[in-house]
């Protein structure tokens, strides 16, 4: 990791992938991620962490079955949500969104359970920033 400042807004033009994060730093055991989404991800849980997501662009909605029955949150441009370990859930922005996310070092983006993962969503670690 670089020890000078980055820019977020040049991270995120640096790649057009969609549900394809890339780490822009590591803060302790911890990855800070973007990534450019859009459309669905996949119903998935991470079993023992937490996901941090925070909105820089756009629309984030992420569908949550909690025990309690479904809902979604919606949000909006700045807007920040965890969604707890061990909750299914599902992000999707039907007009698009820019990211960033804070979960811990090798947490895969699909989690510990998923659906099956359709083409277009990248299962990954995160990948490294190239500018």
């Amino acid at each position: 990791m670089s020890s000078e400042p980055l820019s977020l807004s040049e991270a995120l033009a640096s790649f057009d992938a969609l549900w394809s994060p890339r780490i822009v730093t590591r803060v302790n055991d911890y990855d800070v991620r973007v990534a450019k989404v859009g459309g669905e991800h996949v119903w998935h849980v991470h079993d023992d962490t937490d996901e941090f997501f925070l909105v820089l662009d756009g629309e984030l909605r992420i569908s949550l079955r909690e025990p309690g029955g479904e809902r979604t949150v919606v949000l909006p441009r700045g807007a920040v949500f965890t969604v707890p370990r061990g909750t299914e859930h599902k992000p999707h922005a039907p007009s698009g969104a820019e990211i960033l996310l804070f979960e811990p070092s090798g947490t895969l983006s699909v989690g510990d359970r998923h659906e099956e993962v359709p083409e277009g969503v990248d299962a990954t670690t995160g990948h490294a920033l190239t500018i």
